[in-house]
C-alpha cells in the first residue's frame, strides 16, 4: 500500500498539514506540497478539434507519482469557502489526462482510495461540508472511492492543537494506515 499526501495549503506548517503529519506519523508516505511545483491553471480544450495541447510545466512529473499510489489523501485549507487555488488547478488538470491516451487515468483512479483533510475557521463542521461533498462529487466522477474526511476547526497557525476531534480522528486515520501495512 503506497500511501501519497497533497497538500495545498500556502502556509507551512500550518494547521492542515499539522492535521496531515498526524495521520500519517510514522507511516511510511510521499508528499506533495503543490506549491513547489509550476502548475499551470487548464485550457479547456476538450472540444476543439485538436484538443489539448501539452503544457510546459511540472503536472505530468506529479501526476506520474499521483497515479502510482493506492492512497491518496488531500490536504487543503478551506479558503473562502472552498479548496485552494493550488488544489483546484491540481485537479482541473485531471480533465486533460482523462482524454490523454498515455495514461489510463481514471481506471487508475478507480483503483485508489481517497482521504480527505480540511481545515479553516467561520464554524468549519459546517461551512466546510459543501468542500467536503465537492470532493466527494469530484471521486464519484473518476470512481475514485472517498474513504473518509476529518474537518479541523483553526485559523491562526498551531490553532488546530485545540481541537481535540480532529486529533483523534488523525490518530485513528494513523493506527488504521499502521495496521493495514
Amino acid at each position: 500500500m503506497k500511501i501519497l499526501a497533497i497538500l495545498g495549503s500556502a502556509r507551512k506548517e500550518g494547521n492542515t498539514e499539522y492535521l496531515l503529519r498526524k495521520s500519517l506519523e510514522g507511516i511510511d508516505h510521499t508528499q506533495i506540497r503543490l506549491t513547489d511545483y509550476h502548475i499551470e491553471p487548464i485550457i479547456d480544450e476538450r472540444h476543439t478539434e485538436k484538443g489539448f495541447f501539452p503544457v510546459n510545466d511540472d503536472y505530468e512529473k506529479l501526476l506520474e507519482v499521483f497515479l502510482s499510489h493506492d492512497i491518496i489523501i488531500f490536504a487543503t485549507p478551506v479558503y473562502w469557502f472552498g479548496m485552494s487555488g493550488q488544489m483546484k488547478v491540481f485537479i482541473d488538470r485531471w480533465s486533460q489526462y482523462m482524454r490523454d491516451d498515455r495514461f489510463d487515468f481514471k481506471e487508475k483512479l478507480a483503483e485508489q482510495k481517497a482521504y480527505v483533510i480540511v481545515s479553516g475557521g467561520a464554524d468549519p463542521k459546517i461551512t466546510a461540508l459543501p468542500l467536503i461533498q465537492q470532493f466527494g462529487y469530484i471521486f464519484d466522477f473518476v470512481n475514485m472511492s472517498f474513504e473518509d474526511y476529518i474537518i479541523g476547526n483553526a485559523v491562526k497557525p498551531l490553532d488546530i492543537i485545540k481541537d481535540t476531534p480532529s486529533i483523534q480522528k488523525a490518530n485513528q486515520w494513523r493506527d488504521a494506515f499502521s495496521e493495514s501495512r
